[in-house]
């Protein structure tokens, strides 16, 4: 093995070290409450500019984390939309919104941190629009979304805009909330991450059907 393949192999190992420390630290403690330097430190690296020199700055390593999982989720998402029957109705869409998020979570198995990583980042509106970026840039995604609008015609923009703003809140905190109860060992509402989609499923459609009050 040649020297240069060393070095590349023991930068790449470093990236991940310091990919999945500020992963775990920024989704336990929340993301301005971590320090570069506790990141380094943490993982391990003996340079206390170990993170600024592989990412730069704080918002470049948020979005590689970002990256690292959505690029995953993107392969579930467009493997479930390729199965859709020829005339999808609104809660095949919404399957399609939720069981990927859901399918890699229980990949990655007890404990993982992407679920309450996301959730700080949702929280932070410095931050926020990394996420939102993100999800706009997955054409699968915009798919997905654009099929469910198309099966809700009559409601009113407005309404449609505050339901999906609900939608988005009830995936972000409900998978942080599972992943944190399976962290710890406490209880949940479903045994499984299929199953607990399933629920998801169920209240997101009928939150999209629901009357619209005048």
């Amino acid at each position: 093995m040649s020297e240069r393949t060393i070095r590349a192999d023991r930068a790449s190992g470093t990236r991940e070290a310091i990919l999945g420390t500020a992963e775990r630290l920024f989704a336990e403690h929340g993301v301005h409450a971590v320090s570069n330097r506790q990141i380094s430190e943490v993982a391990g690296q003996g340079n206390n500019a170990a993170v600024n020199y592989h990412f730069g700055t704080k918002t470049d390593l948020v979005r590689a984390i970002m990256r690292k999982h959505t690029a995953r989720i993107e392969v579930l998402r467009a493997r479930m939309a390729d199965a859709l029957p020829a005339e999808p109705g609104l809660r095949d869409w919404v399957g399609c919104l939720v069981r990927p998020s859901f399918s890699y979570l229980d990949e990655l198995g007890a404990p993982s941190w992407f679920a309450r990583f996301s959730a700080q980042i949702m929280t932070d509106p410095a931050l926020r629009e990394i996420m939102v970026t993100e999800s706009l840039s997955s054409p699968v995604l915009v798919r997905a979304v654009d099929g469910l609008d198309r099966c809700l015609p009559e409601l009113p923009p407005e309404v449609r805009a505050e339901r999906s703003d609900m939608v988005r809140e009830l995936m972000i905190h409900l998978t942080a909330e599972r992943e944190r109860a399976l962290a710890e060992g406490t209880p949940t509402p479903r045994t499984s991450w299929a199953d607990a989609g399933t629920g998801l499923i169920d209240g997101i459609t009928g939150l999209m059907l629901a009357p619209v009050t005048r």
